[in-house]
């Protein structure tokens, strides 16, 4: 039975949703992202593309080709609302579907049209229920495969739907830009226009060894799509590795003592973040970019832990090392990985009951009245901003509901030790 993959992809959703709560900006050119020179573009509307401004693009420049256009610094917490609206409507409906990220979803609707009259009119269907129910746009694709789907949603936009049905996948492939092929970036992209290669058909008709030669296994990834053969399954879920955040200072420094405080600040809040979704880690990495954008990282692995000491501790030891140019510094970051399930084993000679049941009360503060409640001294540096917790999709410091006293328990469970 040949598969019938729908991918889903909201258009320009940050400024869409932007859109929702302030009518004015329709039918402007808009930018979301750092408001300051040193920031990125992390979305545009189709009026500033037309200027030829797009997605990660500096700002600076993005002003420069379009002047006129409004920027927005953004609102995460309004746009994990509408996504996670938009995630019911399709849970609700769908008999497996893949969430990629806050605005694209794949669904399996292989075999439904044994039930329905067709697939096709079921995803229209599907389309017409979110725009009713948030009135955002949204467009798809259906086909056989997530590539050819994916590809037939980015052709369909913005706010339209197309199918390609089974037999057609390669000669709909064939008169497009080899840029449109999921894995084929900037690099690949330009190795391939020196090759000659500018449409997809030029790749459908050449040795899948060629292109072997000249990218390896993704030259043989890339030929395979380009045929329109792509088996990857949609995956209902998956468990996050690893969780990071960076941060891109507005001048570059050289503040020793500043950097560390803003990476204690990082190592605390990720560590926060780890313990409410119980989680440990065994990794932790720190990454320096200079100003001349160099970019150096250093990883450590350790004992499975969420405890703030013992992963500041590591990741002021990574800064010491990998900091060793002594020049402008542009960005840093810190990421844990090697996640797992679970709760922290405390150590019977070497962890402290009263450090253990203070992390619980920071926690149990944290968690009612927001992560800036309670942090340490020196960690305020680290000017926070709230962010979408990458466990539960919810907005640091937010609070759903009310939670009853008797739920009111401190996330690190030990055994024998009550609070």
């Amino acid at each position: 039975m040949n598969k019938s993959i729908l991918h889903l992809d909201l258009d320009t959703f940050f400024v869409s949703c932007e859109r929702l709560m302030d009518s004015r900006l329709i039918g402007i050119p808009v930018l979301i992202g750092g408001t300051s020179d040193r920031g990125v573009v992390a979305a545009c509307s189709y009026e500033a593309r037309v200027y030829g401004v797009h997605s990660a693009m500096p700002m600076r420049m993005a002003r420069q080709l379009c002047p006129h256009a409004k920027v927005i610094r953004g609102n995460s917490q309004a746009y994990s609302k509408y996504s996670n609206i938009i995630t019911e409507i399709i849970r609700a409906r769908s008999p497996l579907f893949e969430k990629s990220s806050i605005d694209e979803f794949y669904v399996d609707v292989t075999g439904m049209d044994r039930y329905i009259q067709t697939t096709y009119l079921w995803a229209k269907e599907l389309r017409d229920e979110i725009i009713d129910e948030t009135s955002l746009p949204i467009s798809f694709g259906l086909s056989t495969s997530k590539t050819v789907a994916k590809v037939g949603t980015g052709e369909a936009k913005p706010n339209n739907h197309i199918q390609i049905e089974t037999g057609y996948e390669k000669s709909f492939l064939a008169p497009l830009s080899i840029k449109k092929i999921p894995m084929v970036g900037n690099k690949t992209y330009h190795l391939l226009r020196r090759m000659g290669i500018e449409k997809v058909r030029t790749v459908q008709d050449m040795p899948m060894e060629l292109l072997e030669r000249v990218l390896g296994k993704n030259g043989i990834a890339i030929w395979k799509k380009a045929q329109g053969i792509d088996n990857t399954p949609v995956v209902a879920w998956s468990e996050r590795k690893s969780i990071s955040t960076e941060r891109t200072f507005e001048k570059d420094t050289t503040d020793v003592y500043n950097l560390k405080s803003i990476l204690l600040g990082m190592a605390e809040s990720l560590a926060y973040q780890l313990r409410s979704s119980n989680k440990l880690t065994s990794c932790v990495s720190v990454k320096v970019r200079y100003s001349d954008f160099q970019t150096h990282t250093k990883q450590k692995r350790i004992a499975y832990t969420s405890l703030d000491h013992t992963l500041i501790e590591t990741v002021q030891e990574l800064f010491e090392k990998v900091y060793d140019r002594r020049v402008l510094v542009r960005l840093i970051g810190v990421r844990f990985s090697n996640l797992i399930g679970g709760s922290y084993q405390i150590k019977l000679f070497e962890d402290s009951f009263k450090m253990i049941k203070l992390y619980q009360a920071m926690d149990h503060l944290r968690g009612r009245y927001g992560e800036d409640a309670v942090k340490r001294a020196r960690g305020m540096r680290a000017r926070h901003v709230k962010q979408m917790n990458p466990f539960n999709g919810q907005m640091d410091g937010e609070i759903i509901a009310p939670t009853p006293k008797a739920e009111m328990r401190p996330k690190l469970e030990v055994p024998g030790l009550r609070v």
